[in-house]
């Protein structure tokens, strides 16, 4: 089915009315606070539903595409909206506070968030290179609005511009790869491209391999893949903790959903050679983001390029093809959550809107806090790796795929960085439980929102660490 079908983009939908509801509704009725959550709650719910529904389908009728055949309907483009949609619950309940304080631009963030949701959503589902890069400019436009929200904050708009520039820059880089790849097969559509390679000999495929490689290239800057990371310890630091952490989420789950749609839909056969990068740059990854994250001081820039490294061993399980691909989304899952749950804390700690987050300030958290002491305690041993955590399923889900593709050295290489990384996370576990007391030993007050995310995501990243079966099944149907 290459025709309309508005189940495949039910989610969208539903999240776009969403946000005109909650713009038209502030602008006509200047509504409490408590009425935009209500708004906002009733979206994410009904677009659940939608998303059972997909599931649904595709188990009847089979995957399929529709609009043309731009756009994909199968278990792997409705999970990965299912992550999505987590990470953006999450996410607004991390930033809820924020929003609040914003007052009378509370409906613009809560906009900009869904509509960022949106953008990914479709990078997911995407079966054409136009479409995913449509899809990823509205995104990303989302998120440089987020990133400097706080119109009152000179390190949030230096974060906004940043990101801004060097989000451009990306994009030209992935529609210029786009165009050559064009050039090479004569289509934008990743299964017209398969179907051209296979039926096709390319005598002289630099073009070809040239687009692909900047394809990757622009990608990579979304999922902070070193060497295109420069923006993200700047961005994370300036921009609003409230929010970075749903930033942080959604552009690695979208960035990464539409590199396994175009590179195991399209460009297959040549597998060997894109491997090959991908496994270059996760070791480069994997070993610079955890160098940068041990030097840090700043608990927002240890995180960054702890993203950085993460990248690198989600590449990891993605040098190994389509066998990978259900690792990759059982890391990028359990990952999101981790993540979102990190800066919550930070934002417990540090505030909604401040733009720095030393380690100083954790000095002695246990005693004024034990609760988020403990949740972010947990949060750095799940993503340290260590056994009975997510983080541990994570890595030896995409270290057993690379191993078995013979991507042994790269393996090995994300062994050593993981032990390095131990210090860099179990640092802040020190300072938190036995680096004395910080300021006057107030306890520290988190908001019930905050609080929420910091026990989902802390629960989730110990159960699924013990109980991964449920949650790996789903995702060995996605990846298959």
């Amino acid at each position: 089915m290459t025709g309309v079908s508005y189940l495949a983009v039910a989610p969208e939908i539903i999240l776009t009315a969403g946000a005109v509801v909650v713009l038209m509704v502030d602008v006509f009725a200047r509504p409490t606070s408590r009425v935009h959550g209500w708004l906002v709650s009733a979206t994410y719910a009904l677009v659940a539903i939608a998303i059972g529904f997909q599931w649904r389908r595709v188990d009847i009728d089979g995957a399929g595409v529709s609009f043309g055949g731009t756009l994909l309907l199968n278990h792997l483009s409705v999970t990965v909206r299912a992550i999505l949609l987590v990470a953006a619950v999450l996410g607004t309940a991390a930033a809820w506070r924020m929003l609040v304080g914003l007052r009378r631009r509370a409906a613009e963030g809560l906009a900009l968030i869904m509509v960022a949701t949106v953008g990914f959503m479709l990078m997911g589902a995407s079966a054409d290179l136009v479409m995913t890069f449509v899809a990823l400019e509205v995104g990303s436009i989302a998120l440089y609005v987020l990133a400097g929200i706080m119109r009152s904050s000179p390190a949030g708009d230096e974060a906004a511009m940043k990101y801004f520039l060097l989000g451009a820059f990306a994009s030209a880089i992935f529609i210029y790869g786009g165009a050559l790849v064009y050039a090479a097969t004569g289509s934008t559509n990743v299964n017209e491209i398969a179907a051209h390679l296979s039926a096709v000999h390319v005598a002289r495929p630099a073009v070809l391999l040239i687009g692909i490689g900047l394809i990757v290239v622009g990608l990579g800057f979304k999922v902070t893949a070193a060497p295109f990371h420069s923006w993200a310890p700047d961005v994370y630091q300036g921009a609003p903790s409230g929010v970075v952490g749903f930033m942080a989420a959604v552009a690695k789950i979208g960035g990464f959903a539409a590199l396994i749609n175009i590179l195991t839909g399209g460009f297959e056969r040549y597998s060997g050679a894109w491997g090959d990068g991908l496994a270059l740059v996760a070791a480069v990854s994997v070993v610079l983001g955890t160098l940068l994250a041990i030097q840090q001081s700043d608990v927002r820039r240890m995180l960054a390029y702890s993203g950085v490294a993460h990248a690198g061993f989600i590449l990891t399980g993605l040098a190994a093809g389509l066998v990978g691909s259900s690792g990759v989304l059982f890391y990028l899952a359990t990952y999101s959550v981790m993540v979102v749950g990190a800066f919550a804390a930070v934002t417990a700690v540090s505030g909604q809107t401040n733009t720095g987050s030393s380690f100083e300030e954790y000095r002695g958290l246990a005693r004024r806090s034990p609760v988020v002491a403990a949740v972010l305690a947990t949060l750095m041993i799940a993503m340290s790796g260590m056994p009975l955590t997510t983080g541990f399923i994570g890595k030896f889900q995409v270290f057993t795929s690379a191993w078995e593709s013979g991507y042994e050295w790269l393996v090995i290489t994300g062994l050593l960085a993981s032990v390095a990384a131990f210090f860099f996370y179990l640092r802040l576990v020190v300072v938190m439980y036995f680096g004395g007391e910080e300021g006057d030993g107030t306890a520290l007050v988190v908001a019930p929102s905050i609080r929420w995310v910091l026990v989902v995501s802390a629960g989730a990243s110990v159960v699924l660490g013990v109980f991964p079966s449920p949650l790996l099944d789903v995702l060995n149907r996605a990846g298959g």
